[in-house]
């Protein structure tokens, strides 16, 4: 039976028509080189190359043999290779829905993790509303689900994975940028950027928390993502409070101080996902997704 071994034998002292060369190729002496090619010559019946003391040339046989061995070599790289990106999706494939709030730092944190941990997982990422990621899990198009806390019902499951205190985002040039940690109060009656019904956890969140400290700011704009709510604070529209981590983002003339709206107010990050899913990677990522908790 020919073997691979054989075949690269031939084919490189059919490349360099020199078995010094050729053994120095394959990093092997020219003795057992010799051999190979010998023991291949002997299992096709035919004389694959004339050998000389001065020369080596490729028979009639040997230059028909040539094309077939390249091909040969050629479909076992492309055999080993399929073989091996198949082994690389042997842990299963996930799909991870996520808010716009997780990019500014749990999103990245992650998916480094993944990575770095879960490198034999096939992870896709799509950026969903809260609602929009509990329809998906109903339907199976995601297996976890990054979102603010929202009422879900069996099967599925919800649970906190990270969550962060709040700032205060105001313009650089505002009287209360001198200021290290501003008072809730101090926001009475000042032009206030807030979130809209398309926001509604940290519309809720605030709310509340004006409410429950009878501070009135003067609301002159609602946006329901960070990132455009930002933007007018950099136009200098007003101030506004939005999660800690989305100091990461690059906004000129936005400068971020820490604001208290209560004891123990935080903005929360839940996971979602169902509860009978049987796909066998889904415990690997939800114990990675919790180790963020804090």
């Amino acid at each position: 039976m020919v073997e691979f071994g054989q075949v690269r034998a031939f084919v490189a002292v059919a490349d360099e028509l020199n078995f010094g060369r050729a053994a120095k190729r394959l990093n092997m002496t020219q003795p057992p080189l010799s051999r190979q090619i010998q023991l291949l010559e002997g299992t096709l019946g035919v004389k694959l190359l004339e050998r000389t003391s001065r020369s080596v040339r490729l028979t009639a046989a040997g230059r028909a043999f040539l094309s077939e061995a390249r091909t040969l070599l050629q479909q076992r790289e492309h055999a080993v290779k399929a073989a091996r990106q198949a082994a690389s999706l042997a842990g299963g494939a996930l799909s991870i829905g996520f808010v716009g709030a997780t990019t500014y730092g749990y999103l990245p944190w992650l998916a480094t993790r993944v990575r770095d941990e879960l490198p034999d997982i096939e992870i896709t990422f799509e950026e969903l509303t809260s609602r929009q990621q509990l329809d998906a899990l109903r339907s199976g198009r995601i297996d976890l689900g990054l979102v603010r806390p929202i009422e879900t019902e069996a099967p599925i499951r919800s649970a906190s994975v990270f969550r962060e205190g709040l700032a205060l985002a105001l313009p650089l040039d505002h009287p209360l940028a001198v200021r290290r940690r501003p008072e809730l109060s101090h926001l009475e009656g000042q032009p206030f950027i807030m979130y809209s019904p398309g926001g509604p956890y940290m519309r809720a969140l605030l709310t509340a928390a004006f409410d429950t400290n009878g501070v009135r700011p003067q609301v002159v704009q609602a946006m329901s993502q960070a990132q455009a709510i930002l933007s007018l604070v950099s136009a200098g529209l007003g101030l506004a409070i939005v999660p800690d981590e989305t100091r990461n983002a690059c906004f000129d003339n936005v400068v971020f101080r820490p604001i208290r709206l209560g004891p123990s107010v935080f903005a929360e990050l839940h996971a979602i996902w169902r509860s009978d899913n049987r796909n066998t990677a889904l415990p690997r990522l939800r114990e990675l997704a919790f180790r963020a908790v804090r």
